[in-house]
């Protein structure tokens, strides 16, 4: 079951997206909840009170609460890089000042199934990707972490530290190892760090700044390896 809401202060625009994506749902044989919102201020209490959501399809041009204003909240306030957001609009002018909220995509109304079907084939890839786990054991405790929360991991003698963007942990390991059962999304910068390339805010040759402010040495052995993934991963956006 994927969790999908609908954000516009347009009641015929928000009916004709849920009905597009009730298509691909059947064409694609998968399993879809969607919820309605007309305003952001009621979407960001949604959100505020604990709902989930995978995707999200957000009007920019909300009537008090813009879209930029709550895909800010979302990322800044709630720390919820997961949420895939896809921005809607009748202007095609905002490409700049949705670049900090990380938008999955940004489509401009009158919105067609084959779009839908485009944004919704992508979204899924990643929210599936997000929810494969990373599992490990701290003393008697074992942690299965989502591994799209994961910022990056570090290494420092015998253990491995797993950061996300709220809380850390340690276990005893080998980071190499660690790197071994990762995706692609995943970059081993250094001896002691790998990032998840996803989170990676700015990078210089020397250095990578993740969005949580982080900034992380790149090792001189694998400068090469992070600015071909780096700059591979920009050609796609």
């Amino acid at each position: 079951m994927y969790n999908i809401g609908i954000c516009d202060d347009g009641k015929n625009i928000c009916t004709s997206i849920e009905n597009m994506l009730l298509k691909y749902a059947q064409k694609k044989n998968i399993q879809v909840d969607t919820n309605v919102w007309y305003t952001g201020e009621s979407l960001r209490n949604y959100l505020a009170s604990g709902g989930y959501l995978d995707i999200l399809f957000l009007d920019i041009e909300l009537f008090k609460m813009t879209g930029i204003e709550v895909g800010n909240y979302i990322r800044n306030q709630l720390d919820n890089m997961g949420l895939q957001i896809v921005y809607i609009s009748g202007k095609a002018s905002y490409a700049q000042q949705l670049f900090k909220t990380q938008p999955l995509d940004f489509l401009v109304k009158p919105i067609e199934q084959e779009q839908i079907h485009e944004v919704m084939d992508m979204a899924l890839k990643i929210v599936k990707k997000r929810n494969e786990r990373f599992e490990f054991q701290q003393g008697k405790n074992y942690y299965y972490i989502p591994m799209g929360d994961i910022v990056y991991f570090g290494s420092e003698r015998r253990k491995v530290k797993v950061v996300t963007m709220k809380a850390a942990y340690e276990f005893y390991g080998k980071l190499k190892e660690v790197a071994k059962c990762l995706s692609e999304d995943f970059i081993m910068i250094h001896q002691s760090y790998v990032i998840n390339k996803e989170y990676v805010f700015r990078y210089t040759y020397e250095t990578v700044e993740l969005i949580d402010g982080t900034i992380l040495t790149i090792s001189l052995a694998n400068r090469k390896l992070v600015r071909d993934k780096l700059l591979k991963e920009e050609s796609y956006a």
